[in-house]
């Protein structure tokens, strides 16, 4: 005879009540306690894991500036070993990655790579978004604006604002120049405009020449606007050049800060613009017009 076994109409009933019945209390706790375990496990792991990574960056930081100053002093070296060599000024990670930036001393921006086997001459740009922008140019304004920063009001002569400043132009200038004597004539119209003039001495024919002499002179006397504005319009000024005039340093400064010729104007960002302009062409670059 065939048996057949049937399930009770009730057994999903009390398979279901089981399951919704509060488990004792020492499952309960032991769930708990395997539950706060693996989590502690976790937790454990993740802050090793934060730690391990906050301690790689602090490693890495000496590592990177160690093998930077490696590849310096490579660079220094190798250049200095030409003939003739090169006077190196400082040599540091350019924006670009893979180059330095190697200043020389009264020379341009170099770019080389790390073994020092090869350099570029030339500037360094950068794109930034739908334009470009000239990074020597503005390393250049940079140290333009340091070299200045070490100038004292009472080192320059100084034609200042009529009224409130809203701008300020340093102006390297030699007496003898047609082209700085122009500009001289403007800066009536600077002032009055809210523009500052701020001149430093550049004879370019040298410490010791007639134009060194009448620029230490207007430097020297009881009055330096008036004196340098005599020499600007042509006239004779008493010969008096005085220990300890600023003029053989700012010739040395101007130099450095790439002037090659006057009148040269340094503007409050640090950029360089040579030769002559008129007031309202020089407000228009400021902004002013």
């Amino acid at each position: 005879m065939r048996r057949v076994f049937s399930i009770s109409p009730m057994l999903p009933v009390l398979l279901l009540a089981a399951a919704l019945l509060p488990a004792a209390p020492g499952a309960v706790r032991a769930a708990a306690e395997q539950g706060a375990a693996a989590a502690a496990a976790k937790k454990t792991s993740a802050e090793q894991g934060a730690e391990q990574s906050a301690a790689a960056e602090p490693a890495a930081a000496p590592a990177a500036q160690a093998a930077a100053e490696k590849a310096a002093e490579r660079i220094r070296k190798k250049l200095e070993a030409l003939q003739p060599p090169l006077a190196v000024e400082s040599v540091a990670p350019s924006p670009a990655p893979g180059l330095y930036e190697v200043r020389v001393k009264g020379g341009p921006i170099l770019y080389a790579t790390a073994d020092g086997r090869f350099f570029v001459l030339g500037d360094l740009f950068a794109v930034r978004g739908a334009e470009f922008a000239n990074l020597s140019e503005e390393e250049r304004n940079r140290g333009r604006l340091a070299l200045l920063a070490g100038v004292g009001r009472g080192e320059m002569i100084i034609f200042p604002a009529a009224g409130a400043m809203r701008a300020a132009v340093a102006v390297f200038t030699d007496v003898d120049c047609i082209y700085c004597q122009q500009l001289h004539r403007e800066v009536p119209a600077l002032n009055r405009a809210g523009v500052e003039v701020r001149y430093l001495a550049y004879p370019r024919a040298g410490i010791g020449s007639a134009s060194y002499r009448k620029i230490a002179s207007a430097w020297c006397a009881a009055n330096p606007r008036q004196a340098i504005t005599a020499l600007k319009n042509l006239e004779a000024i008493p010969d008096n050049v005085c220990p300890g005039n600023p003029v053989a340093q700012q010739l040395q400064l101007g130099q450095e800060a790439g002037v090659r010729g006057t009148p040269a104007l340094v503007l409050e960002d640090g950029s360089l613009v040579p030769g002559y302009l008129s007031a309202e062409d020089l407000l228009e670059r400021l902004g002013l017009n």
